[in-house]
């Protein structure tokens, strides 16, 4: 990736925690811009940038094994302030002299750490001699300092459970300072970013509207691009962007794949069509995709059947428009920083729950890719910075396989239409009820089950719908909302009335790992 020039940045070393990309967050949230590299490509990544300052994340190694990823000592070396968090303090213990130790005494989940020393770290935040609540995951432990450190926290199965090397700016903690569950965590990182390495905050949507926008210009020059709009906000954000940059030069192809929610279709060509003046070919390929998916119960097979199609669509109408030599995507930083990443795992499988697969090589194009250095909050701010609509940019996250994961079983159009109506009904009470900002995510579901019910003086044998809303501060986790039971009375109540075909409604009180927001 192309880092920004004229801004100060921080180099984040990722050693494969599940949250690291949490610490670019909290770090872009102080208007700083950072980048994410995986240990193996961290000593490359750090001279192209020359950051201000390096933090170095957690991860599921022990620095005890053999070839235990470590960070390049010339990061140490150079004279930058280092912040090491749960791995990455033993790292950086283990590397400048410390010794660590095999854990026998683990700490996993809600911990309590004692201050033993003011630092800068703490300043303003926390003080000598009091507990504060902590989020800690690990086995091992340092039990050595190296030279020039000194302890300056401690938790009960961790002695050393901070320390710092004001000389060098050097500080570490073997809790996770960057999720919510450490209560102070983002001040605590606001620190070290702001009164420890100095720097001042200069990265903000403005200034990366306008830098795109040049950036948009110089890639393209004179060329023609397309983009696929998908309904979501990340398409429509990167649409809009590149329109600003290149006006005519673009041309949106949106394929209605019969998957969405009601009205939809007709939202996305008003707001491009009519109120953008994008040029804009809408095609409706619903009975082309529900025809494929007849019969299909596996939810990855569904996924995959709609990926296919899609693909097989979007470079029917491409070669229609003719003479485009970009294609224009909505990557986001997460994409990028997956796709790099070097522990592999699931990241492939869960990612598949949400996208509907990649473009063939055999298009052969250049891609544009505007939002690729921004995570979705931030393109959510881009896109009020372009002036789209909030109720478009602040809408809850929309997978783009659509309704279809929310249909476990096969799909018929039937089950579609009683899903469109009560998600409608669902989402309107909600707006109603002022909740909607809320809530990081509301949707219905339609179960493949039917119930027997008695609706008046008549026995009825219908579906049943699931209603699911969370909240989250990053989607990577996610608990379910309060609702006060009063509200999902008044709403099981209207989808029974006003929905044919529904006679149960049930309301998902569970709370979600990584990866699994969604229903399937």
């Amino acid at each position: 990736m192309a880092t920004p020039p004229l801004h100060e940045k921080i180099l984040i070393v990722d050693f494969g925690s599940q949250v690291t990309q949490l610490i670019a967050r909290r770090v872009r949230e102080e208007g700083v811009y950072c980048e994410i590299v995986p240990f193996n490509r961290a000593e490359e990544a750090f001279w192209a940038m020359q950051p201000k300052a390096v933090i170095l994340s957690g991860g599921p190694s022990s620095v005890l094994d053999k070839d235990a990823p470590l960070a390049p000592p010339s990061i140490y070396e150079a004279g930058v302030p280092v912040l090491g968090i749960c791995y990455g303090e033993q790292a950086m213990a283990q590397q400048l002299g410390g010794a660590v130790e095999a854990g026998h005494h683990r700490e996993f989940g809600r911990a309590e750490v004692t201050v033993t020393e003011d630092t800068p770290l703490f300043e303003g935040v926390w003080r000598k001699g009091e507990k504060y609540p902590v989020w800690m995951s690990h086995g091992d432990r340092v039990t050595k300092l190296p030279d020039g450190f000194r302890v300056v926290g401690t938790s009960p199965n961790a002695p050393i459970a901070m320390i710092a090397d004001e000389k060098r700016k050097f500080y570490a903690t073997q809790f996770h300072l960057e999720v919510v569950h450490t209560p102070h965590g983002a001040a605590l990182l606001r620190n070290f970013v702001r009164k420890i390495a100095g720097l001042k905050g200069d990265w903000t949507m403005r200034a990366f509207r306008e830098e795109a926008i040049e950036k948009i210009r110089a890639q393209v020059g004179k060329g023609r691009v397309i983009c696929g709009l998908s309904g979501g906000v990340d398409s429509a954000v990167a649409a809009v962007l590149i329109h600003e940059a290149i006006g005519e030069q673009l041309t949106c192809v949106f394929v209605d794949h019969g998957l969405l929610r009601l009205g939809e279709a007709e939202r996305v060509v008003a707001l491009f069509r009519d109120h953008y003046n994008i040029p804009l070919v809408h095609v409706d390929a619903s009975e082309t995709f529900l025809k494929a998916l007849e019969g299909v119960e596996d939810p990855e097979v569904k996924r995959k059947t709609i990926g296919k199609l899609f693909i097989d669509v979007f470079e029917a109408e491409a070669r229609k428009v003719g003479g485009a030599e970009f294609l224009a995507q909505g990557t986001l930083y997460p994409d990028v920083i997956e796709s790099v990443s070097f522990t592999g795992g699931p990241s492939v499988t869960i990612k598949s729950h949400h996208n509907v697969g990649g473009l063939p090589e055999r298009m052969n194009m250049k891609l544009v890719e505007p939002l690729r250095e921004l995570f979705k909050d931030e393109v959510r701010a881009l896109g009020r910075e372009l002036g789209l609509p909030d109720v478009f940019v602040g809408r809850h996250p929309f997978p783009g396989p659509g309704l279809a994961i929310r249909c476990p079983g096969a799909i018929t159009r039937e089950k579609l239409d009683i899903l469109r109506l009560a998600d409608a009904v669902f989402i309107e009470e909600i707006r109603r009820a002022g909740l909607y900002d809320d809530i990081w995510q509301a949707f219905a579901v339609i179960l493949p089950v039917k119930t027997v019910g008695v609706m008046g003086d008549f026995r009825t044998y219908d579906y049943v719908v699931g209603l699911r809303a969370v909240t989250s501060t990053d989607g990577m986790t996610a608990d379910f909302y309060p609702f006060d039971m009063r509200f999902i009375g008044h709403v099981a109540t209207r989808i029974i009335n006003e929905v044919k075909g529904v006679n149960r409604v049930v309301y998902d009180v569970t709370s979600k790992p990584p990866g699994t927001i969604e229903w399937e």
